[in-house]
């Protein structure tokens, strides 16, 4: 850990030697805090902008599950998505309990330390928790499925004083004594029972009488020593977990979780990804009902300009329907640019490549996933630089040629650019009224806050432009 913060430190930041040695130091000690807090844990530098944060350390929890699925050293902390970052670089003051947004789109909360060299911030200290858990659960006990065994050991030798323990775990237990009957059950399970309609306490009841997934125990596998098994009652969905013990006159534990919440939100996805697949269904068949219309209307016109405009015009609102029709496919806000760019490749090739001509146009790098604000920005640039290269670049009297869009991504920046072999152009004589590079250079400033460079000769011409991404893969 020392030599990544130490790297990341001197490429994204300005501090100094000194200053880089007080976040190692901190460095060391995250695990410890991490497995100490039950949570995610992270140390943020500002980058050389000083407008945003890059993460340099982290720690995940060993005993609780982690919010993140991977890695995140090495991406950028956004302002408004993590205003209690923002906060504390900007007041040097601690923040407490304040809500964010990971990298990976969960929703967290943060708590965040100031990390200071003399009078200066030169970091910040980060704990995150999932926003999806209420306190109580918080302060409950979790176990992996390896645990259930041992845990279910201790419980039959608990006396009357040790019982709190069952009385902390986030599950209902019960226990069968060697007869069949239930000898204890925590009030989890005593409530869980009540509200399924049971009006006697189960306490000292046949357990046959009262097993959730009914009176035939024949699932459970003897040889295993443990089971488990999902049932619905009552609108609840329940995990029962039965794990043999013979031990302490106690014939088996039966451990039930309710996970009606989790189930409840999976339909919630369900449905919302089958409504946002509708709607992007609907602009696309929209937006491609509107580019059939200036197609007609470029037939039937006999004006050469006004056919060009109308082209133009059609070839746009291709690019952006291109996004649409790949996020009615997924069914959530985002897509890979590479599936983008393929769309946009083979609309312009079939509405813009002349018959004469043999134009091969190739793709290369890996994709990578993007929002929808950005696949569209992204392919109304391409689509105008690709449409350009075919316009322009070929009409010297050639009939083959070459372009090339290349894809380069590395978690924070991302690079994309057009280059053709075709005559090239006097990028000093760029007409005032070209709409296609007004628009080209106006997205990349406004909508993707990027940069654009161009590069022109008699051996072809190149033009790349970089964005930051909002979603880290």
């Amino acid at each position: 850990m020392p030599d990544t913060i130490e790297s990341l430190c001197k490429k994204y930041t300005n501090l100094t030697d000194e200053e880089i040695e007080t976040i190692k130091k901190i460095g060391v000690g995250l695990q410890t805090m991490a497995n100490l807090q039950d949570a995610d844990f992270f140390i943020d530098c500002l980058t050389t902008d000083e407008t945003t944060a890059v993460v340099v350390a982290e720690a995940k929890p060993q005993n609780v599950p982690s919010a993140y699925k991977k890695t995140v050293v090495g991406l950028l902390a956004e302002p408004y998505n993590e205003p209690a970052v923002a906060r504390t670089f900007k007041l040097g003051l601690s923040t407490k309990q304040m809500k964010a947004v990971t990298q990976e789109y969960a929703n967290v909360i943060q708590s965040v330390e100031p990390i200071r060299y003399g009078d200066k911030v030169i970091g910040v200290l980060i704990e995150e928790k999932n926003a999806d858990e209420n306190s109580e659960m918080r302060d409950r006990i979790r176990f992996t499925d390896q645990s259930y065994v041992r845990l279910a050991n201790v419980l039959t030798r608990l006396d009357e004083e040790g019982s709190w323990l069952a009385d902390c775990i986030d599950e209902a237990v019960i226990l069968v004594d060697m007869d069949g009957y239930v000898s204890y059950r925590n009030k989890i399970a005593k409530n869980l029972y009540k509200t399924l309609g049971y009006t006697v306490d189960i306490l000292g009841q046949p357990y046959r009488c009262i097993a959730l997934h009914g009176s035939n125990l024949e699932w459970f596998d003897q040889d295993a020593n443990y089971s488990g098994i999902e049932v619905n009652t009552s609108d609840l969905n329940l995990t029962v977990k039965q794990i043999s013990l013979k031990n302490n006159n106690v014939d088996f534990a039966v451990m039930i979780r309710d996970i009606t919440h989790i189930r409840e939100k999976e339909k919630e996805l369900i449905l919302k990804s089958v409504a946002v697949k509708e709607m992007h269904h609907r602009v696309k068949n929209n937006l491609q009902t509107i580019a059939s219309l200036l197609r007609l209307q470029g037939r039937r016109t006999k004006s050469v300009e006004a056919k060009k405009v109308l082209d133009e015009g059609m070839n746009r609102i291709l690019a952006i329907a291109s996004t649409h029709e790949l996020l009615a496919k997924e069914g959530v806000d985002r897509v890979n640019i590479r599936d983008v760019l393929e769309n946009i490749k083979d609309n312009t090739l079939r509405y813009f490549l002349k018959p004469a001509m043999d134009i091969m146009v190739n793709i290369k790098g890996e994709g990578f996933q993007v929002d929808s604000e950005i696949s569209t920005s992204v392919a109304l640039v391409v689509s105008e630089l690709l449409h350009n290269s075919l316009q322009h670049a070929f009409d010297d009297g050639r009939t083959d040629g070459k372009i090339t869009i290349e894809i380069q991504h590395n978690g924070q920046e991302s690079h994309i650019s057009v280059g053709d072999n075709g005559k090239g152009f006097d990028i000093n004589c760029v007409r005032e009224d070209c709409l296609g590079l007004s628009i080209v250079f106006s997205i990349v400033k406004d909508k993707l806050k990027g940069a654009i460079s161009v590069s022109s000769s008699e051996n072809g011409t190149v033009i790349a432009f970089d964005f930051k991404n909002r979603i880290f893969t």
